[in-house]
């Protein structure tokens, strides 16, 4: 894609996405960040090869052999976002019409035009994405119109956010189409959406978030947000 991305996973991210450890949720986000992202995906490459390297016991192999492992881990985990229904390979850009991230849009059968939003406020409308069955976090696609700030919170675990369309900027920066915001508990925010293009994203939290506003905290248990 043409735009710019400046904004990426943080290494630790990255690695445990490699590695096949990262919750369900977030691993949705960093695979759709790494559709959207040539250079994440030249890094998981390169993760799957050192992975492969050390696991048949050949210390720098991965830069030697690269025909060792002829399909990389990381594009496989690619092809099972979604409960495993799709295992179709992820590694082509966003379409500009479509917006939606391959593995979104193969593993949830669904276009940027055929999403069925629900109101959850004045300008802002969700789109929650199951999750495999017992599985803890949350996985949603947000969509925000312009100049909207949302409620002051914090975070009780990891939250990644994909922008897919738009923008929005929080104490953290700005973030546009193909960044990918990584922040942790200890990170509280108020994002605000860019004032002429609102902002679309796919957003994955380990848990529940802790709005400080009784508003914030009256609707938590509907949205599950």
């Amino acid at each position: 894609m043409s735009t710019t991305i400046t904004r990426h996973p943080e290494a630790a991210t990255l690695v445990s996405f490699a590695a096949g450890t990262l919750a369900e949720p977030l691993a949705a986000v960093v695979a759709s960040h790494a559709a959207m992202c040539r250079q994440c995906r030249a890094e998981l490459v390169d993760l799957d090869l050192f992975g492969a390297a050390l696991l048949l016991g050949q210390p720098g192999a991965a830069g030697r052999d690269q025909d060792i492992v002829p399909v990389t881990l990381a594009t496989d985990r690619m092809a099972t976002v979604g409960n495993g229904r799709s295992r179709d390979r992820f590694s082509r850009a966003v379409d500009a019409a479509e917006r939606l991230p391959g593995p979104i849009a193969l593993a949830y059968n669904l276009s940027f035009a055929t999403v069925p939003w629900k109101r959850l406020g004045p300008g802002v409308w969700h789109h929650r994405l199951f999750l495999s069955e017992g599985t803890e976090g949350d996985l949603r696609l947000l969509k925000i119109g312009p100049g909207r700030q949302m409620p002051d919170h914090g975070h009780g675990g990891d939250e990644l956010t994909l922008i897919l369309d738009g923008s929005f900027s929080d104490v953290t920066g700005e973030y546009h189409c193909g960044d990918l915001q990584d922040v942790d508990e200890g990170v509280e925010h108020k994002p605000l959406t860019d004032k002429v293009t609102g902002c679309v994203c796919l957003i994955a939290s380990e848990r529940p978030a802790r709005f400080k506003s009784v508003i914030g905290r009256l609707i938590l248990p509907l949205t599950g947000m």
